[in-house]
């Protein structure tokens, strides 16, 4: 049993084994018949009672034979799964695709097969396939679904021959298995403008042009389908081959996409919780600015950026981007708390060069984490914060909150809109949706409020 790949072989489970293993496989039936046999040839001998040991021999043979003959039966059988598709939001069905063939010269008698799963992902499944003809194959297949992100091993499959009186059965398991991945749940989000810049939205896009001047062009090697009107040929005399000019390069707006994980800073456990309603949110942010054509980058608390660190930590454009969403996607669908009391390392990574737009998830901040995250403000072109207080979300909706809950988070909002953030509280059952446009319209809001819409 192996992963769908390519470059990888079936599995394969052979039908040879040790006799001791097939009569260690006899089941229950086979066992009752082995030992009223014995216990019949006994009696038989101790009263001298031949038809009763005629009897006692058959019950006991019975078992022996048919465990001989399942030993004798060289069933050579290879399988393979495919997982439809191996990455799924939580909450959504996969499909398992099992195939089995057998490779050998003989038909097989009745399989059973069992995929091992985890509990979460549902009951085990089990099969019954008739007999399989030499070069012969059967397909199956069934559904798994989760509500919690994770990474889950599925397999190895396991294979039993039964005899067709059921004396005796076989176990053969496969060596290898299968992941499926199951991200955070993606809200699809409305198109809105969160920075004062219209960069990142097609229009108002900028664009670094080549270098005009003769002595400030950056030439490259002439490459196949190039126009030769781009050739520059100081340049080419002066290494000896082709060089032409280079082409205007697209520089894409860029977003940062900061999700706090710090455990102190969140209360409750499971689906519905806070950290898990931040984790999907950053998800759903991130796949929607890569479909808006930003180049974005994901940040913990703990300093640690996705796709990696390159030149500037950013996705670029085209596959590379696509590998990026997928590499930050699996990051979430794992992802757990820290044990950071702090933002600081965030902030370092933050505290260079220019950012474009950063969209911070945040649980409970202290006076002084406030502050920190004010500070990130000064170093973005524009951001936005999304703050899951603690305090309501550690109450169920029947709950009364203690007196004074909510004092902290409304203290931490009016810090945050002092540094300039547009921040948003973000209550128990809140849509993502929703939120997203009340963050333009209080980006909005206050742009208008201070004279500044007309430079947006």
């Amino acid at each position: 049993m192996t992963p769908a790949a390519p470059a990888a072989g079936p599995d394969r489970a052979d039908g040879k084994g040790g006799l001791r293993t097939v009569f260690d496989g006899l089941t229950t039936r086979g066992r009752s018949f082995l030992a009223a046999g014995v216990a019949a040839a006994v009696c038989a001998y101790v009263l001298g009672q031949g038809d009763l040991l005629r009897v006692g021999l058959l019950l006991a043979v019975l078992p022996a034979v048919c465990a001989i003959v399942l030993y004798r039966t060289r069933y050579r059988v290879a399988g393979s799964r495919r997982l439809s598709p191996a990455r799924v939001p939580a909450g959504t069905e996969a499909r398992v695709h099992l195939r089995m063939d057998n490779v050998s010269r003989l038909p097989t008698g009745v399989l059973m097969l069992q995929d091992r799963v985890p509990y979460v992902l549902g009951p085990r499944p089990r099969f019954v396939l008739d007999r399989v003809e030499a070069g012969g194959r059967r397909e199956v297949s069934y559904r798994v679904r989760s509500d919690l992100r994770g990474r889950y091993p599925l397999g190895p499959l396991q294979l039993r021959l039964a005899d067709p009186f059921g004396m005796c059965e076989l176990t053969r398991s496969f060596s290898t298995y299968d992941t499926l991945t199951v991200i955070p749940r993606v809200e699809p989000l409305p198109p809105v403008r969160l920075s004062g810049e219209a960069k990142g939205y097609g229009d108002g896009r900028q664009r670094s042009l080549a270098l005009a001047g003769e002595d400030d062009v950056i030439p490259r090697g002439y490459r196949h389908g190039d126009d030769l009107r781009r050739v520059h040929w100081r340049s080419t005399a002066r290494y000896g081959e082709l060089m032409v000019r280079r082409e205007e390069q697209p520089q894409r707006a860029r977003c940062t996409v900061l999700l706090d994980t710090r455990g102190i800073a969140y209360e409750g456990a499971g689906p519905d919780s806070a950290f898990e309603w931040a984790v999907s949110g950053t998800a759903s942010v991130l796949a929607h600015m890569l479909e808006r054509g930003f180049s974005v980058r994901l940040l913990t608390d703990t300093g640690s950026s996705v796709p990696g660190e390159g030149a500037d930590g950013f996705t670029g454009a085209g596959q590379e981007s696509a590998d990026a969403a997928g590499l930050m996607m699996d990051m979430l669908a794992v992802i757990d708390h820290s044990d950071g009391a702090g933002l600081s390392r965030a902030y370092d990574v933050l505290r260079g060069g220019q950012e474009g737009l950063l969209v911070a998830f945040l649980g409970d901040l202290d006076e002084e984490q406030a502050a920190l995250v004010g500070r990130m403000r000064r170093r973005s072109g524009g951001a936005v914060a999304f703050l899951l207080d603690s305090e309501a979300w550690g109450h169920g909706p029947t709950d009364v909150p203690a007196p004074g809950a909510g004092r902290r988070s409304e203290k931490t909002l009016r810090m945050l809109h002092e540094a300039g953030w547009t921040a948003l509280r973000v209550p128990r059952g809140a849509a993502l949706t929703d939120l997203w446009r009340q963050a333009e319209r209080q980006r909005t809001a206050v742009a208008a409020a201070s004279g500044t819409e007309g430079r947006s």
